[in-house]
């Protein structure tokens, strides 16, 4: 029988007592992790957020009610127990914070019974992640997720903190909004006074946070709710949260500056990490051709080396046949790895085809100087010599090569030296490698649109010395953008923005926006830009992604209180569902099976 609190107050957090509370008398609450009955006197292990205490019951102290009833406690009990901290009488537990002290228990009341749950209540977890999703509320009692959730908080709170210091005002945006054309897709919310109308979910405050900045808000900032109908990966959700900021009067030193110090602001608060400034700085054409990757992860080596000269006009077709078709051929050196199994070297293979090419070549130079390659025929001693000398290879090393359009290249080997410093332990987890990417290309070529498309947004200022090239040729055309990155993850990213109408009109033809369309998506925007705009940058991070590092999980669903899974449905919910038919009469919907 569950008993109430009867005025009972909790005095301390059970993580929270310490050998500097010994003699004192405390009142704790939790769950019993476990309960040890060892005849006539019972242990239990009570754990709260804070931690875990380990609580003494002895019917000389607690007389035959209270020992009665701790009897009776299981996993997952909620008690409450009054008692005095001492010194504890057995070894010490290494292990727990509160290992030096335990509680004598003088009272108990349990609060609440519990059924047996599904899976134990322990750290690093071994139940399938199913199962845990489907009952998150137990989940979520697990010490190390607790800890995620409390870091996750710490972070927002030293964010706020800092960019109240530097004079940003917190203003929260529109979450009903107008679906626009350009990025992921929207989640649309039907109306139900606006017949066959639909609002949509925000993908970012972009929008608001310029309307801002022309409004006179200077400099701006919040904690943002974002969704997007995407397909979902380990780091991606359908609804997520960013730290969004803009500022007035600025360009992109200005932005850089703020952005990097409050990032190392936040780090070292929260886990007393040390992030050296200024953070370094690689044009994206650099991180590109050195690493396959504009979020280039730089704590280890293996760069891209590009041959194309070096085998243009050599005897093996592969080669000669890319860069024909006008593509590129590149490689990667991975050190004291010539004599790799050729199982390995064939799974290599296969992962390099899931990047959409059509295989490797790779040349190992033996220990002896000698050459085992899947090409070597094909080309003579001194080509195979040059393309060695080219890759920096010495004995013991096994080049890797790829051959296709320069963009496959870049992608396959990018994520080639990836996995293969993951396969040879060459990261080192507890190394953070901050970086800004920037110069990014302004337009990507959409294949399926047939047009150029924004690589962020239409928003973005072009480089001033490549404006002149926006009409004739865009695809050569940088923008004023940056992304911050660590460890081959994209922390956020902004830009420069647009601020002269005539470069906005110039951007959206650019993008093959008529002015009515223009008018018709983003016309408020450009209304406002007639009243008087101020030059204005910003930036986002995602917050998600920044607690994941700072938290050293590679799943971002151990950092959200109620995530989805990979068809962004909740296991526990149930969501999404179906809904009434008269819902849907009222919102002038009809459901096609």
């Amino acid at each position: 029988m569950a008993e109430s609190m009867k005025g009972l107050k909790r005095t301390h957090r059970c993580g929270e007592l310490s050998a500097a509370n010994i003699g004192e008398k405390v009142t704790v609450m939790g769950w019993v992790q476990k309960q040890r009955n060892k005849g006539g006197i019972i242990f239990v292990d009570l754990r709260d957020r804070a931690g875990i205490l380990q609580i003494i019951f002895e019917e000389t102290d607690c007389g035959a009610e209270h020992f009665a009833k701790a009897e009776k406690l299981r996993s997952e009990f909620v008690a409450a127990v009054t008692g005095r901290v001492e010194k504890r009488a057995g070894a010490v537990n290494e292990n727990l914070a509160t290992g030096e002290i335990e509680v004598r228990a003088e009272s108990l009341r349990i609060l609440s019974e519990a059924e047996t749950p599904p899976f134990p209540i322990e750290e690093n977890s071994r139940t399938k992640e199913e199962l845990r999703l489907k009952y998150r509320y137990l989940d979520l009692r697990r010490p190390d997720l607790q800890r995620n959730l409390m870091l996750r908080s710490q972070m927002t709170a030293a964010v706020h903190t800092f960019l109240k210091e530097e004079g940003f005002l917190e203003v929260e945006t529109p979450i009903l909004n107008k679906s626009t054309p350009e990025g992921a897709r929207d989640y649309l919310v039907p109306s139900r006074i606006h017949q066959g109308c639909f609002y949509a979910l925000p993908q970012s405050p972009q929008i608001f946070k310029q309307l801002l900045m022309c409004s006179g808000y200077d400099r701006y900032f919040q904690i943002a709710k974002c969704f997007r109908d995407e397909d979902l990966r380990a780091d991606r959700q359908p609804e997520f949260t960013q730290i969004d900021l803009e500022m007035s009067f600025v360009d992109m030193e200005d932005v850089l500056d703020v952005t990097e110090r409050m990032v190392a602001k936040v780090c070292k608060e929260t886990v007393g990490l040390e992030v050296s400034l200024p953070l370094k700085r690689m044009t994206w054409d650099e991180a590109m051709n050195r690493f396959g990757s504009d979020k280039p992860d730089t704590r280890f080596g293996m760069e891209l080396t590009d041959v194309s000269e070096t085998v243009k006009g050599c005897g093996f077709g592969v080669f000669t046949g890319a860069l024909e078709a006008g593509g590129s051929v590149r490689g990667i050196n991975v050190k004291g790895q010539a004599e790799m199994p050729r199982k390995k070297i064939d799974a290599l293979v296969e992962f390099a085809k899931g990047y959409g090419v059509k295989g490797l070549a790779y040349l190992a130079v033996l220990p002896d100087g000698s050459y085992k390659s899947s090409f070597a025929k094909f080309m003579t001693e001194e080509e195979l010599k040059a393309l060695v000398t080219a890759m920096g290879g010495e004995p013991g090393d096994l080049l890797l090569f790829a051959a296709d359009k320069l963009k496959l290249v870049w992608s396959v080997l990018g994520a080639l030296r990836v996995e293969l410093a993951k396969q040879l332990g060459l990261v080192d987890d507890n190394q953070y490698n901050f970086l800004w990417v920037t110069e990014f290309p302004q337009f990507e070529w959409s294949d399926e649109e047939e047009r150029y498309m924004a690589m962020h947004h239409p928003f973005t200022m072009p480089m001033e010395e490549d404006l002149e090239i926006l009409e004739t040729d865009p695809g050569k055309v940088r923008a004023k953008a940056y992304d911050i990155v660590v460890n081959g993850m994209e922390l956020g990213g902004g830009s420069v923005r647009i601020f002269q109408s005539d470069i906005q009109e110039r951007m959206f033809e650019a993008l093959g926006f008529t002015k009515e369309k223009a008018h018709e998506q983003f016309g408020f925007l450009l209304d406002a830009f007639q009243y008087g705009v101020p030059p204005h940058a910003g930036l986002a991070i995602g917050l998600e992604r920044f607690v994941m590092l700072l938290a050293q999980t590679d799943n971002i669903r151990d950092v959200i209180a109620f995530p989805k899974i990979k068809d962004a449905s909740c296991l526990m919910s149930d969501a999404p569902g179906k809904v009434e038919e008269k819902q849907l009469e009222e919102l002038h919907l009809q459901v096609t099976e």
